[in-house]
């Protein structure tokens, strides 16, 4: 009987993805951050289930892709400070174990690298299959420090795969002996005391606060307890230091990605050059062919369409495209408004390109024309994001665009005698200007000073919902420009600038014919 699928070689895939030297430096790199006696271990992302028996489309968790390149699900990454012997292999540093090939399973959901491959192709030391990790002989007492981000516990029991990441995660809480009562949520809120608590002690006070409000159970572990109590920097450091890691540490691995993946390397920025570059052209053709009788679905289509024909396999996150009121709604992802009239039109858009997303949102009037009232809020959302551009240097505060843009709105809502006090801005901007681009649409980064090599927003915004104590003129005007800035020596670089952001740039554009004028598809009787 013929095999289910050939042994031929698979078609051609696009040949710029990251490379295996690019994954295995990275692997160094991080390994060279462990502690003496430690072991990072990473997991990759659960399978998500949308509805019976359809899953959504895999997404791997960023860490683990960064680390390997691998895009498959079931699969566990191992990195060791000193060699170690893994399933009889000594001198091991690194282990990945992933799905095994199976050709009656890849003719159904497609192809699967399997160990050897993976090995091969992603430059990996040491692969197995994960039906092999449990008797991998790891002997996890060995280890002072085990290192992780996530223990997924989201995860589904399929009971045909005694390998699935539900059971890849179990083998590892039994055999390293991590406490049923562990609580990674618990450490990743102690990582953030550790690293912003003396340095930044407002903005955790304001975190912890909110933290607390979702769990108040939070004030009563030791080290929460104690730091809420400090109050001076000395106390707050006393207090941090009596609370080190414990043997299992769900902050410090994240620490270290966050500082590596903060700086993005030549290759990485060719990728997100693309991803900006391909988002900004959807833009642009969005504003040349809108029209008000157009309905948000329809523009949230065109701005897709034009990421795939330039071959981004995805969205870096659901569109925002809001039109009205709906712009007011700053992660609204309905997208169902059937009319855009003249209200203004707010449209997040990112592409993902090869893993990287960009993240790029232009308002613009679907007549072509801003109305006076719309006009003056634009202008003012873009004279704000001038100045957290003029804010965006190297060694800056990581929150000065964000300073800098709240400044401006702030000045200008007066003068336009929207609010009457400073302290009453955050009803109209009540978000922050800038977050860190990458692998994820709101990236991996330290939060430090800016640093050459950081791709950032810079997106303020205003947001007039009717009912706001103003005059009933500025009612359901939202107003959002976002671009994506590149951090360098001596400043900044626009990435998405071939997006137009003033008024005149986008109505001049928005009169130009499109590359789709014309594309019309007949009425379903």
């Amino acid at each position: 009987m013929p095999e289910l699928l050939s042994s031929a070689a698979p078609p051609a895939r696009p040949t710029d993805f990251l490379s295996p030297a690019f994954h295995r430096q990275r692997r160094e790199l991080l390994r060279a951050r462990l502690p003496p006696q430690g072991v990072a271990v990473v997991f990759a992302a659960p399978v998500r289930n949308r509805a019976n028996d359809v899953n959504y489309v895999y997404h791997q968790n960023p860490d683990f892709y960064y680390l390997t390149g691998y895009d498959e699900p079931y699969a566990v990454l191992l990195l060791f400070k000193e060699p170690r012997t893994v399933a009889g292999q000594a001198g091991v540093t690194e282990a990945l174990f992933t799905q095994p090939r199976d050709p009656a399973r890849e003719q159904w959901t497609g192809r699967r690298r399997g160990a050897a491959d993976a090995k091969t192709q992603l430059a990996l030391q040491f692969t197995a299959d994960n039906r092999e990790f449990a008797a991998a002989g790891i002997k996890w007492a060995d280890f002072d420090h085990l290192l992780f981000t996530d223990l997924p516990t989201d995860t589904r029991d399929d009971q045909t795969n005694a390998a699935d990441l539900h059971s890849l995660v179990a083998t590892f809480r039994q055999q390293a002996g991590v406490p049923a009562d562990y609580n990674p949520t618990l450490g990743e809120h102690e990582s953030v005391i550790r690293r912003y608590g003396v340095r930044n002690d407002k903005a955790v006070a304001e975190y912890l606060a909110t933290q607390l409000k979702e769990n108040p159970a939070l004030a009563g572990t030791p080290l929460v307890k104690d730091y809420l109590a400090a109050t001076t920097a000395t106390a707050r450091e006393a207090a941090i230091a009596a609370h080190p890691p414990g043997r299992f540490d769900g902050g410090a691995l994240g620490e270290s990605l966050d500082e590596l993946r903060a700086i993005k390397t030549p290759e990485e920025l060719a990728l997100l050059r693309r991803a900006i570059r391909i988002s900004a052209q959807g833009q642009r053709e969005v504003m040349k062919l809108l029209r008000p009788e157009m309905g948000e679905m329809d523009v949230q289509g065109l701005h897709e369409y034009v990421y795939r024909r330039y071959g981004a396999e995805f969205q870096g996150y659901p569109s925002i495209v809001g039109g009205g009121a709906n712009a007011c709604i700053l992660h609204y992802e309905t997208d169902d408004r059937q009319h855009l009239d003249n209200d203004l039109v707010l449209m997040d858009c990112g592409a993902e390109y090869h893993g990287y997303s960009a993240d790029v949102t232009r308002t613009v009037p679907p007549s072509g024309r801003f109305s006076p009232e719309q006009r003056q809020i634009y202008e003012l959302v873009l004279a704000a994001q001038e100045a957290g551009f003029a804010a965006c240097r190297p060694g800056a505060a990581f929150d000065a665009p964000n300073k800098a843009t709240q400044d401006v709105i702030t000045a200008g809502l007066q003068k336009l005698n929207i609010i009457k006090k400073k302290d009453e801005m955050r009803r109209y901007y009540p978000h922050g200007a800038s977050h860190y681009l990458g692998l994820d649409v709101h990236d991996r980064g330290s939060y430090g000073p800016l640093q050459a090599g950081n791709v950032i927003t810079v997106e303020p915004g205003i947001y007039i919902p009717a009912g706001s104590p103003c005059d009933p003129k500025w009612w359901n005007i939202g107003v959002r420009i976002e671009d994506d800035a590149l951090i360098t020596a001596t400043g900044y670089e626009n990435l998405s600038a071939e997006a137009p952001r003033t008024v005149a740039d986008i109505e001049k554009l928005m009169a130009e014919p499109s590359a789709l004028e014309g594309f019309m598809l007949p009425d379903l009787k």
